[in-house]
């Protein structure tokens, strides 16, 4: 059985169990630290503990997928906190180097993320201080960006000298200091794909911008990579939590020798220009990038493919899942449907296609009516890949491995459950529970970023109401979606913890 360390980004389960759920797909073996040592959002963990079981499992294993986020700074969250400095975190990139030392034949791939800079002022993921001047933070980076590029407006201009006079100094100092250490050591990481010390490498861009302090740090990364000339092993694109998935697909099948072919098709004739929310590029630029990074291959025709990828997006003005009763003529009239559908039924008539479906209509959440059309054509259950998820990013980052996995190991029980798990996930919580939870809250004198425990009251609520939406909008004669446990890990409403699986009534 191949056999796989994986350093997570951190200990919610899109991190944590998605990775090992897919390699049980491939009977492959994704072993992780000790949850203890992983800290809890913004608590860190232990980065001496997680090197020393890295160390301890080199020998024992045949391949390494890094988040190097947790390796230097114990986490994704902890990554946007820290105070260290560049000379404790160049030490401990020493780790790698002495794993690709003493086993130089072991894959040994990674992932490292540009810091994120979000829109608005919150301080659940960032420093105290991004509650009351985050949005002031963004906008301060994304004007100066512009006017260095001579594009800024005179309004933007005139924003700057407000944002200057009320941004108290010590904030922007604090926060721009951690992301040239940040930057510094993603250059150095760079370096390490260069010197071979990493066979594979992706730079995720989380919540990114077409401007501002993130784009800068891209541009800063980008010379590095043309300067070293690794542009082939070092991937840059937006996306953070599903990366691990695609590290996996990529070692599965290189041990196998086995790239596939991906057709891709979408649901809309103007959603490969889209730009979708969180990000900052074209969506099929995107779409392009997930496929090469997962370790397969775009083709033009469906003929050419092992997989048949429909991707379901409007043509513009994409709005999170929560707003999906506000949508307009972008999500009606201006896309196609049924005739994605007809798409998927043609190809499985083939007999030797997989199929999947990247679900990015919205962000944060399944497309509902696309998920009824699934279960009318009886394919719910017949797709190799779906996801529906977050950012578009996350999605295709589950979809795409999922169905390429699935396609190159067959099909399996292990395969099943995490479709079920999808299903209950991205289609009932992300796009319906979640909405019909939160008016309880308050009841409780409980918020979205504070609910009452990781298993409390809100988790039996809302395992109660997954199982009356998988029973009516997923489930069918031959397969049950059955939840052994629902959890919140991080106590909020963002992102719930569910064991799933699926029961193949006689």
């Amino acid at each position: 059985m191949f056999k796989i360390a994986l350093i997570p980004l951190d200990e919610r389960p899109c991190n944590l169990l998605f990775v090992p759920a897919l390699g049980r797909m491939a009977k492959a073996e994704v072993i992780t630290p000790p949850l203890e040592l992983l800290g809890r959002k913004k608590t860190p963990g232990s980065i001496d503990g997680i090197h020393a079981w890295l160390k301890a499992q080199a020998p024992l294993v045949d391949g390494f997928i890094i988040a190097f986020d947790t390796l230097l700074y114990s986490g994704i969250v902890p990554s946007r906190l820290h105070y260290e400095t560049l000379d404790t975190l160049q030490s401990r990139l020493a780790i790698i180097q002495e794993i690709k030392r003493d086993y130089p034949e072991k894959p040994l791939y990674g992932f490292s993320l540009i810091m994120r800079n979000p829109t608005y002022s919150n301080s659940d993921e960032e420093p105290d201080y991004y509650q009351h001047f985050g949005r002031e933070i963004h906008r301060k980076g994304y004007i100066e960006h512009r006017m260095r590029l001579n594009i800024a407006s005179a309004e933007e201009q005139s924003e700057l000298a407000i944002i200057d006079k009320t941004l108290p100094k010590e904030h922007f100092e604090d926060y721009t200091h951690r992301r040239h250490v940040n930057l510094a050591m993603n250059q150095a990481i760079v370096n390490m794909v260069y010197e071979g010390t990493i066979d594979f490498l992706i730079i995720p861009q989380d919540d990114a911008s077409p401007y501002g302090l993130t784009a800068v740090d891209q541009d800063v990364i980008r010379t590095a990579i043309v300067k070293h000339q690794v542009g082939l092993r070092v991937l840059m694109y937006p996306g953070a939590d599903e990366v691990a998935n695609t590290l996996l697909s990529r070692m599965l099948l290189k041990q196998r020798q086995q790239p596939l072919h991906v057709y891709v098709k979408y649901t809309s004739h103007g959603a490969p220009q889209l730009i979708p929310l969180y990000e900052d590029r074209p969506l099929h630029e995107t779409v392009k990038y997930q496929i090469m990074a997962a370790g397969g291959r775009l083709v033009s025709s469906m003929s050419e493919a092992e997989i048949v990828l429909i991707v379901n997006a409007p043509p513009s003005k994409m709005l999170n899942a929560s707003m999906a009763h506000q949508r307009s003529i972008e999500y009606n009239a201006f896309r196609n449907l049924p005739e994605a559908i007809e798409t998927l039924t043609m190809a499985l008539e083939t007999k030797t296609k997989t199929l999947a479906v990247a679900d990015v209509a919205y962000g944060n959440g399944a497309d509902l009516e696309f998920i009824s059309l699934l279960k009318q054509a009886n394919l719910l259950f017949k797709l190799g890949g779906y996801a529906g998820w977050n950012t578009s990013s996350n999605t295709l980052g589950t979809a795409i491995p999922m169905a390429l996995i699935r396609h190159a190991f067959g099909p399996s029980q292990a395969h099943l459950d995490f479709l079920g798990w999808r299903y209950a996930e991205d289609a009932g919580y992300c796009a319906f529970v979640r909405q019909e939870t939160m008016p309880k809250l308050a009841a409780l004198n409980l918020n979205y970023f504070q609910v009452d425990g990781v298993k409390g009251k809100v988790s039996s609520w809302i395992q109660e109401s997954l199982e009356v939406f998988l029973a009516t909008h997923i489930n069918d004669d031959q397969h049950r979606v059955v939840i052994r446990d629902c959890w919140l890990p991080w106590n909020r409403m963002f992102e719930v913890g569910l064991e799933v699986y699926v029961d193949l009534p006689a």
